[in-house]
């Protein structure tokens, strides 16, 4: 049974995806191999090897070959360092991306506020109005939010937040401005950095790698905007959201502190050398 577990159920014919308790009692008593269990029993013996088929989770290797030489950069950054050298009181640190697709989106009933022995309910009839972008900046040792709401990404978006950014003190009259971005189109490769030098030469655009989002630490005020001001979303127009968003910025703004980033080189050294060995083993399993 732990074996059967352990296996796709494709393997045996099963239009499933996964085995819950049910369907593996299920598939255990019509094979024959038992004449009756129960899902209690199941349960513990897949306890006895933490065996979960019900569960999953999501994984990517790294593909980039050069994907330390890339990312160690930006981890230097995080620790205040650029090259081997340590950055000074006029150097800055940005981590900036785009949270695409936002759903403007109203449920047909109003949102039913909590109340004594009662969650806050929301009806799951709703009405679409689009989508919307936010495009924000996060100062990785300043805990500065910089942010703009726009129907959908574009280079002129992006360079009108970098302009908003640049253009401010301290950042104007910085020795370098870092700034820590994705591979996405609108910031992609040699031409954006071409680009945004031209009209700021004191600012240096550090690309992370392909698949290497978990770097950036703007990605982790987006999870928090997303819990705390975007669920559940009540949006019948592209202002509205903008006023959510941006006011739940300022919101967060008051009581923000720099990320507690303890992910070094030698973290990223020891993953990479994990996912190498597993990668073997996928090779040779196959």
């Amino acid at each position: 049974m732990k074996a059967i577990a352990c296996e796709l159920p494709a393997r045996f014919g099963l239009p499933l995806s996964r085995f819950s308790r049910a369907e593996l009692r299920r598939h255990i008593v019509a094979a024959g191999i038992v004449a009756e269990i129960s899902g209690v029993t199941i349960w513990r013996w897949l306890r006895e090897d933490a065996i979960r088929p019900w569960s999953h989770r999501s994984w990517i290797f790294p593909r980039d070959p050069d994907f330390a030489a890339k990312a160690g950069p930006v981890l230097d950054l995080y620790h205040r360092c650029w090259k081997g050298q340590p950055l000074g009181p006029r150097d800055f640190v940005l981590s900036a991306d785009e949270k695409t697709q936002i759903q403007l989106i109203t449920p047909r009933d109003p949102i039913a506020p909590a109340t004594a022995g009662r969650v806050m309910r929301v009806s799951s009839d709703y009405r679409r109005h689009g989508t919307c972008a936010y495009l924000a900046a996060w100062d990785v040792h300043r805990a500065k939010l910089f942010g703009r709401v726009v129907s959908k990404i574009s280079i002129p978006a992006f360079d009108a937040l970098v302009t908003s950014v640049m253009a401010r003190a301290p950042y104007r009259t910085a020795r370098r401005v870092f700034w820590v971005v994705d591979n996405g189109t609108i910031h992609r490769g040699a031409a954006a950095v071409a680009r945004l030098r031209a009209r700021w030469p004191n600012l240096i655009l550090v690309h992370l790698p392909v698949h290497a989002s978990w770097l950036n630490q703007v990605e982790i005020y987006f999870s928090i905007l997303q819990r705390k001001a975007l669920t559940p979303p009540d949006f019948a127009t592209e202002d509205v959201a903008a006023q959510r968003i941006l006011g739940f910025q300022r919101h967060y703004q008051a009581v923000a502190r720099p990320f507690e980033w303890r992910f070094t080189r030698r973290d990223l050294a020891r993953l990479l050398d994990r996912c190498s060995c597993t990668t073997r083993l996928t090779k040779m399993a196959a």
